[in-house]
């Protein structure tokens, strides 16, 4: 009989010292298990007579009824232990603001966000969009849009050359996005609608220049394209782009290689406090050059410039963005301040539309 209480107090003392579930399942197995020492002693009654046996397995089955019910109760207190632990780790303070989304905080450059509205904007003209290489071949950056070789224009653009290759010839970044318009033009048959957005690169950097930036050239091609077309193109652009309802432009004699006659564009603004809106005031500002294509260009293309004409246009998209969101310094366009893109950037879902508004 004193076997059994010294085990009843040694196994009820384990009990009470199990700090976690698992310790107690340990003291679970070794008291009560197969080979427990509880199982040990009951397996001990069929060696008694009926008199020992009626009186000892009576106490160990109470031993083992009373190891089961502290079992039970510590395993309570630690259960209890371990939630109330888990709930205060894991525990949320429902007063602090929630976090922000990536939608809500992520925002779109500018140049993408413009670039997205001039392409809808002559996308609804029924223009499509056409793209290139940026490194670009001598012909296609310049042969092929009238510049002879030596000719003072090349000095024009500042280009960024490779070294030559086994021949001699030298690949280089292409200065304007008009290699585009060569490669659509020879690539396939008239007539052409298309706009060439893109990146192009002069070695020039001050408030306004970086040696990488961005263009958008229009180029279409007809039998019947004409100057009333392109001017009628663009000022549906302008008034659409800035958001105005009517928009004054004018058309200034210039040179440009590939095109022949060849005009500056001014549109009518007003300059207030540093601010300009367009559709009003007195001033001019030159946004864009543009032309009838020279038909020496449709001549490298394979096209026949006595039965085919057109005219093509081009602007910098950094330029009219920073005309259009009030930006008066173009280096913070690729400096990546992501303070400076929080204030200027757009929404994600804020999709330019014609229907629904392009800036939102």
């Amino acid at each position: 009989m004193s076997n059994v209480i010294e085990l009843e107090g040694q196994v009820l003392a384990e009990v009470a010292a199990a700090s976690s579930e698992a310790a107690l399942d340990a003291v679970r197995v070794s008291a009560l298990g197969k080979k427990g020492r509880v199982s040990a002693l009951l397996a001990t009654l069929g060696k008694m007579s009926p008199d020992e046996r009626k009186t000892q397995g009576a106490a160990i089955n109470a031993v083992k009824d009373r190891v089961t019910e502290a079992l039970a109760s510590r395993k309570a207190v630690l259960a209890e232990a371990a939630l109330t632990a888990r709930l205060s780790a894991e525990r949320v303070d429902v007063t602090l603001p929630v976090r922000d989304t990536a939608v809500n905080t992520g925002r779109i450059h500018p140049i993408t966000q413009v670039t997205d509205e001039l392409t809808a904007i002559f996308a609804d003209m029924g223009f499509s969009v056409a793209e290139g290489p940026d490194v670009e071949t001598d012909f296609f950056n310049f042969t092929a849009l009238n510049f002879p070789p030596g000719h003072p224009a090349r000095e024009m653009h500042d280009t960024f050359f490779f070294s030559p290759d086994a021949n001699g010839d030298r690949k280089l970044l292409r200065t304007h996005t008009s290699p585009v318009q060569i490669r659509t033009m020879m690539g396939g048959k008239p007539p052409f609608r298309i706009i060439c957005p893109g990146r192009t690169y002069r070695n020039d950097s001050d408030q306004t220049h970086t040696p990488m930036f961005h263009q958008v050239e229009g180029l279409v091609i007809d039998k019947t394209a004409n100057l009333a077309n392109l001017k009628w193109i663009l000022q549906e652009f302008c008034k659409a782009f800035f958001e105005v309802d009517t928009v004054k432009m004018r058309f200034r004699p210039s040179f440009f290689p590939f095109t022949e006659p060849s005009m500056e564009v001014d549109i009518q603004c007003s300059r207030q406090a540093g601010e300009i809106r367009f559709g009003q005031g007195e001033d001019w500002l030159e946004i864009l050059g543009c032309g009838m294509v020279h038909p020496n260009v449709l001549r490298h293309c394979g096209i026949d410039p006595d039965e085919y004409q057109g005219f093509a246009w081009g602007m910098g998209i950094d330029r009219i963005a920073m005309l259009k969101y009030g930006m008066t310094d173009l280096r913070p366009f690729f400096d990546g301040d992501v303070r400076w893109l929080r204030h200027y950037g757009f929404r994600p879902l804020d999709v330019p539309s014609l229907a629904g508004g392009l800036s939102g």
